[in-house]
């Protein structure tokens, strides 16, 4: 992996869940684009039962013996002192960090009538707070180095989904997490810009173990040409807006799947209907039956 002409040649990436599908497609993606990887995966099942292996010293190793630079590190993101660790080793590692892809998560699907408190918490507190968590982190060691006086031309890229934007029958605490992903980084684009950084997500789709059993017909291999929900499709995006080629592009919200990229676009402020007064209560019906009979109307929830 000769870093000359390389798209990403020593940038520093750290890449949150990459022991396998999306995360491991993008570690190796930034590896053979020339950057240094730091491997995260905290090393378990979709249930959170541990495993016995070390998926992220599995993909390193794939870097490693291709000629590229990698490290792993098993902290779990969304615990605050193993974000910071995280960042932290990447910076003493490799000498800095230039971008942080977040892509762990984690699945309870069942109906919002039979989910627990526990399947809520854990959803949200991987997806959610282990974006904001290495967010935090990351943007700190960067607002340092724009107050030192030197050069930062950093990039975080999030992980959001259809679901969130759209809603998933069976999925609500997955579907509120990634929502929440996409309004903070909207919110983190507006304030991380001044110290040099990016802020972008995605909204991927994907063979992942999240995605194969649940949607197990769309996601199928096929028997030949191109297999369009292959996770490798996904980070070629990954890999150009983690490249100082996208300085500029922020706050915006990607779908990627198989060989398409669209930019989606999310809430707009509506026409309104004014009265130049308070409503009266009897009166709001018609004028609500005027907007939506004008509107878009909206995407439809997945599985609805």
């Amino acid at each position: 992996m000769a870093e000359e002409n390389k798209l990403c040649a020593g940038r520093t990436v750290i890449v949150t869940g990459a022991g396998g599908g999306l995360g491991r497609a993008h570690a190796l993606a930034f590896a053979a684009a020339g950057a240094n990887v730091v491997v995260n995966d905290i090393g378990a099942e979709l249930d959170g039962t541990p495993r016995t292996d070390s998926p992220a010293a599995q993909v390193v190793q794939e870097i490693l013996e291709l000629g590229g630079k990698a490290v792993v590190n098993g902290d779990d993101v969304a615990d605050w002192a193993g974000a910071k660790r995280l960042i932290t080793q990447a910076v003493e590692t490799f000498g800095g960090l230039d971008v942080l892809v977040n892509n762990a998560g984690i699945v309870r699907d069942r109906m919002l009538v039979n989910l627990s408190e526990q399947e809520w918490d854990a959803v949200v507190r991987v997806h959610l707070k282990g974006h904001f968590a290495t967010m935090r982190h990351a943007a700190e060691y960067w607002r340092g180095e724009a107050k030192a006086g030197n050069t930062v031309d950093a990039r975080i890229i999030n992980t959001s989904s259809g679901a969130g934007l759209q809603g998933s029958v069976g999925q609500g605490n997955y579907a509120a997490a990634k929502a929440g992903i996409a309004a903070l980084t909207i919110t983190a684009s507006a304030e991380f810009g001044r110290y040099g950084v990016t802020v972008n997500a995605i909204a991927p789709s994907a063979r992942t173990r999240m995605t194969e059993t649940v949607f197990a017909d769309m996601m199928a291999r096929p028997d030949d040409g191109f297999d369009a929900m292959a996770p490798e499709n996904v980070s070629p995006l990954l890999v150009w807006l983690g490249s100082a080629d996208s300085a500029g592009v922020t706050g915006r919200m990607f779908e990627v799947e198989g060989g398409k990229v669209a930019l989606a676009d999310g809430w707009r402020h509506g026409v309104p209907v004014d009265r130049g007064a308070r409503w009266e209560p009897a009166e709001v019906g018609a004028a609500v039956r005027e907007l939506i009979a004008g509107a878009t109307p909206p995407e439809a929830v997945y599985g609805a």
